[in-house]
């Protein structure tokens, strides 16, 4: 009896252990070019953060300023079609200037977040934006709608990526 009190300790150090024990590396895209991957991205499915949500008709857009930083919009309507709209505007940078498939983004200072581009295909079109925690994910194309096959395939990438592709939802997207 008098060991009980071990036990709480013991299960929250097994617990913080297993939460902390590195995933594996996640892949990224080979290399990024900048230029073409800067613009409009609408997104098509995600595992929302708790901000998107309900998110209606989300695109993400990137400027490249000229320090080198990226000024993003992401911009979505909350709940419906004609729900409020909301607006936010995360600043990003290249880590990894070598492939430029690493990224830090900044919603909110001091608080900075991974981006990792793990996929484009080769005309820009579609990419996968990924975290080595596969907590979050989004399939981003450059137009709000993508034929079933080709998202299919990006759904099998991301599962391939050690995601579990249940929670992964579609972005509704409608627009005149």
């Amino acid at each position: 009896m008098r060991h009980l009190h071990i036990l709480p300790l013991a299960c929250i150090l097994v617990l913080s252990a297993c939460a902390s024990m590195p995933k594996e590396p996640l892949p990224t895209a080979d290399y990024v070019d900048l230029p073409r991957f800067m613009g409009d991205w609408y997104v098509i499915a995600n595992i929302p953060t708790f901000l998107e949500k309900g998110a209606h008709n989300a695109v993400e857009s990137y400027k490249r300023d000229p320090d080198g930083t990226i000024a993003t919009t992401f911009k979505f309507r909350k709940g419906a079609f004609d729900g409020p709209a909301k607006t936010m505007n995360p600043r990003g940078w290249v880590q990894d200037t070598t492939t430029n498939a690493r990224w830090g983004m900044q919603f909110l200072w001091p608080f900075k977040a991974e981006y990792l581009i793990a996929y484009v295909d080769e005309r820009y079109t579609q990419t996968i934006i990924a975290r080595s925690a596969r907590d979050y994910v989004w399939i981003m194309a450059r137009t709000p709608q993508i034929p079933d096959e080709d998202y299919q395939r990006l759904l099998d990438k991301v599962a391939r990526l050690g995601y579990d592709t249940a929670k992964v939802q579609r972005v509704p997207q409608q627009w005149p």
